[in-house]
Order: C-alpha cells, then sequence, then structure tokens
C-alpha cells in the first residue's frame, strides 16, 4: 500500500514529467499563463488527476503579494499533485492560526517577510484545492528547467516556505 501511495499518487508518479516542461521561453510564458487562468486543464494536462484534485487554482507569488494555503474546515489537500498532506496541515493549531496570524505562522515555519509584502490566505475546501506557484528566486536565471523543478518544495507550493537557489542541506 504504502509503496502504491509513493508510486501512484503525488510527485513521485511523475518525475519524468519535468522533461515535458518546454524548454523555449515563449512556450514556458505559456505553460505559466495556463497554469494561472486554467490550473485545472493545465495539472491534468501533465497527467495529475484523482479524486481531491478535481479543481484547482494556483496562485502566483511576486515579492509584492505572498499566498498561504490552509483548510479551515477540514484538511483538504491537492494530495493528486503535492502528495499526502504533511501533519501540521491537518492540525487545528495551523487551520485556525494561519488565518487569523499569517505572518507569526510563517515566522515559525522560519519564512520572515518584509512588512510591505501582503499575505493572502486561500482557504481550500472540499470543491476546490489551491496551490501556490512560488516566485522565483534571484541568481537562478541561469538554471534548466530540471534544476528549477529540483528547489520547488511541497512547503512552497503551499506557502509556508519560498523557493531558494540552493537545495535544503546543499552547499550555496
Amino acid at each position: 500500500m504504502e509503496e502504491r501511495r509513493r508510486t501512484a499518487t503525488g510527485p513521485d508518479q511523475h518525475d519524468h514529467d519535468h522533461q515535458a516542461v518546454p524548454s523555449d521561453l515563449a512556450l514556458r510564458v505559456k505553460a505559466i499563463e495556463s497554469l494561472l487562468t486554467d490550473a485545472t486543464a493545465a495539472i491534468a494536462e501533465l497527467g495529475y488527476s484523482g479524486g481531491q484534485g478535481e479543481d484547482m487554482i494556483v496562485l502566483e507569488n511576486t515579492p509584492k503579494v505572498h499566498n498561504l494555503i490552509v483548510c479551515t474546515l477540514c484538511s483538504c489537500y491537492p494530495w493528486p499533485v503535492l502528495g499526502l498532506p504533511p501533519v501540521w496541515y491537518k492540525s487545528a493549531p495551523y487551520r485556525s492560526r494561519a488565518v487569523i496570524d499569517p505572518r507569526g505562522v510563517l515566522r515559525e515555519f522560519g519564512l520572515e517577510l518584509p512588512e510591505e509584502t501582503e499575505i493572502h490566505v486561500w482557504d481550500s475546501t472540499a470543491e476546490l484545492r489551491y496551490m501556490v506557484l512560488p516566485e522565483r528566486p534571484a541568481g537562478t536565471q541561469h538554471m534548466s528547467e530540471e534544476e528549477l523543478a529540483e528547489l520547488v518544495t511541497r512547503d512552497s507550493m503551499v506557502g509556508v516556505a519560498k523557493v531558494t537557489a540552493a537545495k535544503s542541506g546543499a552547499a550555496p
């Protein structure tokens, strides 16, 4: 069962799909626009689908706006794309405090945002799941799509972390 979960759901299922990301700049821009305008269709084109992922919205982090995802009622989560939710995502303290004190919650995750950065909190529901398109880190213009994909984490796609130019645990 665990092996099936690892290989048939979540990111492990489609590790090869990083190869499918267009390398031409115009195609990449179009792919991002597609993700931001119709995430459900764009994600399905990559082969990600299933229960709790039928209707998706992707929100883009920018230098001025940081998005944070929560489900205040239960623990609705886009598991067909991100895998099973982490324990903290389902916890009552995260679910309640993310809405009341998002800056404080992010600080507890080690993410300190400038005061001028707006934080938008998005509440997933049984009908609609949200994910974050992380802000591209400075100094990554030379990196390939595959190298960039290696930097993206589940936490950055929920909004409790930012993507950094050096992979966690790796030398800068």
